[in-house]
């Protein structure tokens, strides 16, 4: 069962150890699955946007959609996108906005064909320019900015590995480092494979150390005019990552204002 309670936002900082918020703007609060949710995740790549956006979208009951799964199915089909998507992403580079708006776009008419009631946009939008138009054709209620130092984002995006049966996602990397203060630990636990997936794990070909500081390079470089367009508008929740999922989730849910019944079951039992 998940129980919301109504808080207001304007612009969250929220770290491990200390939850601020001021107030401004209600949050939507939905009393069931399935309601019209309109929520963008952002971050570095690797930062774990797909996980946690993954997680909210199965316990909110509203469609997980994240621009990397758009192109990386573009990636796999082989057509004429396919080819000019490939040399981008092997340089590191940043998809152009005609080529997301188009994929995404064609995504978000399927759903809705589908009957799909809301959704948790993933990767989405990384420019000004993607920012004002997806304004202009819906109403996001809220922005969730994930953030993770640096070298424990590199470690990460070198640890990834899929599935290459059932397409799951896992993280072979055991971070444990010391804090900015250096005292406070940053622990994040690898994410293992079940036995049957073990032999099919993959990397994927852009998870290369110069290729992942090459992305997080653009990435500063333009994340921050979209942060500020949020953060105006009053939409904005940074949320810095204290470590791996067993200690981030539940701090995610409580800034959030979702209780999460199952989850707490969960961890009692």
């Amino acid at each position: 069962m998940v129980v919301w309670t109504r808080a207001v936002v304007r612009t969250w900082r929220c770290r491990p150890t200390n939850f601020s918020m001021a107030f401004s703007e209600k949050l939507p609060t939905p009393e069931a699955k399935g309601r019209n949710v309109q929520w963008v995740f952002l971050g570095c790549p690797g930062v774990g946007k797909g996980t946690y956006a993954a997680r909210l979208s199965k316990l909110l009951g509203v469609p997980h959609i994240a621009t990397g799964d758009l192109v990386r199915q573009q990636l796999s089909s082989h057509g004429p996108l396919a080819l000019k998507l490939v040399d981008i992403v092997s340089q590191g580079q940043l998809i152009s906005d005609e080529i997301v708006i188009d994929l995404l776009s064609k995504r978000l008419e399927a759903g809705e064909a589908k009957g799909e009631i809301g959704f948790i946009l993933d990767g989405f939008p990384r420019t000004i320019r993607q920012a004002e138009i997806l304004e202009g054709v819906t109403d996001i209620d809220l922005v969730i900015n994930l953030k993770l130092r640096e070298d424990a984002l590199i470690a990460k995006c070198l640890g990834r590995r899929t599935c290459s049966e059932c397409g799951g996602n896992y993280n072979v990397a055991c971070i444990d480092m010391k804090g900015d203060d250096g005292e406070t630990r940053m622990y994040m636990p690898p994410l293992l494979p079940p036995p049957h997936c073990e032999t099919k794990l993959i990397t994927r070909s852009d998870d290369t150390e110069n290729v992942v500081k090459e992305r997080l390079r653009i990435y500063h470089e333009t994340s921050k005019p979209v942060e500020d367009f949020y953060r105006k508008r009053g939409k904005l929740l940074e949320f810095d990552l204290p470590g791996g999922i067993p200690e981030s989730w539940p701090k995610l849910l409580q800034a959030l204002n979702i209780y999460d019944d199952e989850d707490k079951k969960s961890a009692a039992a």
